[in-house]
């Protein structure tokens, strides 16, 4: 994973007030941890950094122009506007080359399993022991040609070279089962209704009970007057 150049400037202000001065030039408010040192507070151009990140995915290597001088800062926290869906903060840890680093990298399915078989992804990520400078961007499972009953753990996985399993070996990933005829199928959907029918039924019971109740309380209070 190749590093983006992205020059940043260091900020004094805080607070709310401030992060929306900061977006409305057009910048994005990030801050810096780790390495023993205190929290380097940063302002990054909003439009660069936005293509960096969606550049590097899930672990975006950026390498930040400091008054001068170039930390090497792994993504941690994208914080995204759930409307405008636009970047409103980052959270980065600071990184050396060489260094090794634990992150979660996302799993890719590629190919066509076998005819009437259905591929679930059961873990959408496992956790990698990386260079810092090396961490890859996706793990590719092929499950071309795979029959019902196949079977990917994490074990299984092709690592590029330099990185380690974290995650343990026996975690099921991928995992390639029978799919369900029109019979089946319709017979869960029926199974499913019906159960919906019946928990209906019992919240109408319990309503119906409770209206009784409140009824009788009525008129034990009427009584006593």
């Amino acid at each position: 994973m190749s590093s983006e150049k992205i020059a940043a400037e260091q900020r004094t202000e805080f607070g709310k007030g401030a992060a929306r001065r900061i977006r409305r030039a057009d910048k994005i408010p990030a801050v810096v941890y780790g390495h023993g040192i205190d929290p380097i507070h940063l302002t990054l151009p909003g439009h660069q950094t936005m293509l960096a990140l969606r550049h590097g995915g899930a672990n975006a290597l950026l390498e930040l122009d400091i008054d001068g001088s170039n930390q090497l800062a792994l993504t941690k926290h994208v914080q995204v506007d759930p409307i405008r869906r636009v970047i409103e903060h980052v959270d980065f840890v600071a990184v050396k080359r060489g260094e090794k680093v634990t992150v979660d990298v996302p799993v890719h399915v590629v190919g066509e399993a076998a005819p009437e078989t259905l591929v679930v992804t059961e873990n959408a990520t496992v956790t990698l022991e990386a260079e810092a400078t090396h961490i890859p961007e996706q793990i590719e499972v092929s499950v071309e040609g795979a029959e019902a009953g196949t079977q990917v753990q994490a074990s299984d996985l092709d690592l590029p070279k330099g990185s380690t399993l974290v995650t343990e070996g026996d975690v099921l990933v991928v995992n390639v089962t029978a799919a369900l005829t029109a019979e089946q199928l319709d017979a869960e959907l029926s199974e499913a209704e019906a159960e919906a029918g019946i928990e209906k039924d019992e919240a109408d019971d319990a309503e119906a009970d409770a209206d009784a109740d409140a009824s009788d309380d009525a008129s034990e209070d009427s009584d006593s007057e």
